[in-house]
């Protein structure tokens, strides 16, 4: 019988080249990928991952108000999270797809729309109710950006602002407010969730299935601006989703296969869960990953959400139309 020994609190640098009967790894956040191949390929018969998934307070409670990931996610996360010093053709590589990501072409497109659109929003701003004094206070505030922006999504979702924003001001009156702009930008949340609030026969304009689309009257140069990130947008998206499709990624399969018939609505719903994925960093095998974190992405992953459900739907009909010996197929 072997006797077992035991060994504490040893790092994977110093466990590089140790074999053991049983390791167990503690796994956080912060842990890369190289370490947890190290740790976790040390033991001959077992090998256990423990994985923390958020800090203890001092009460060794769950800080109030946080989100604590999955250790899944951390697992995911840690699996992106590379220690090892890159070559230089990595780095430009890295670059390269940093640079010409959907969460750079997002953030470069959200930034010219305020710039093209600002003029606009003023005349707006002045015309629907606001004093001189309020509508100076919306442009000043640090939360006139996301007032823009939830213009910008109501307009792509076929709303009409010159109607909506009006009614966004008188909605409660505004003469308490500590805040114009993070009041108004709420009341347009909750205006352009009612069908009954503007919503007008416009086509959705929606880039790639999720990003909001800048339309409206803008100089010439900044209308050429933003349709060459909307191109760059929707060829990345476009491009990921069907090296996705023909790697058969974990994702994918779960989505289920592409199908004979209607497949063209099945890969723009596929289209637009990858410019998601894309835009916010996801790598697992979910195809919407965690939870978001912060508004904008609820918003995104709702769109996303019902890409996924109706290309899920679409792939469920092709099995059933199998089960059902290929009617459902025309064949």
């Amino acid at each position: 019988m072997r006797l077992g020994h035991l060994g504490y609190a040893i790092t994977a640098h110093r466990a590089q080249g140790i074999t053991v009967d049983a390791s167990h790894v503690v796994v956080s956040e912060s842990t890369t990928r190289e370490n947890l191949y190290v740790a976790m390929t040390r033991g001959r018969d077992h090998n256990h991952a423990y994985v923390i998934t958020s800090d203890a307070d001092d009460n060794h409670g769950t800080p109030d108000g946080h989100d604590v990931p999955t250790a899944r996610e951390v697992l995911t996360g840690v699996l992106a999270n590379v220690g090892a010093e890159l070559s230089a053709t990595q780095t430009i590589k890295a670059e390269q797809e940093a640079w010409g990501g959907i969460r750079q072409l997002a953030a470069e497109l959200d930034t010219l729309a305020a710039a093209a659109q600002r003029d606009r929003w003023a005349r707006l701003l002045t015309t629907c109710g606001l004093t001189d004094e309020q509508r100076d206070d919306v442009l000043a505030s640090e939360a006139y950006g996301t007032v823009a922006a939830e213009l910008r999504r109501a307009e792509a979702n076929g709303h009409d602002v010159d109607r909506i924003l009006p009614v966004a001001v008188n909605r409660y009156g505004l003469g308490d407010a500590d805040d114009v702009a993070a009041v108004l930008r709420h009341r347009l949340r909750l205006a352009t969730s009612d069908a009954a609030s503007g919503r007008s026969r416009r086509p959705v304009r929606l880039i790639a299935g999720l990003i909001p689309e800048p339309i409206g009257p803008m100089a010439p140069d900044m209308r050429q601006a933003i349709d060459e990130r909307k191109a760059q947008i929707e060829r990345r998206a476009k491009t990921l989703a069907q090296a996705a499709v023909r790697s058969r990624e974990s994702w994918i399969q779960q989505i289920g296969d592409p199908p004979p018939i209607d497949r063209l609505q099945w890969l723009r719903g596929v289209v637009t869960i990858a410019a998601y994925r894309d835009r916010y960093g996801i790598t697992s095998r979910d195809p919407l990953g965690g939870q978001p974190a912060d508004d904008n992405q609820r918003l995104d992953r709702a769109r996303a959400d019902g890409a996924l459900r109706r290309a899920t739907e679409i792939s469920t009909r092709l099995m059933s139309g199998v089960g059902r010996g290929g009617q459902g197929l025309g064949i």
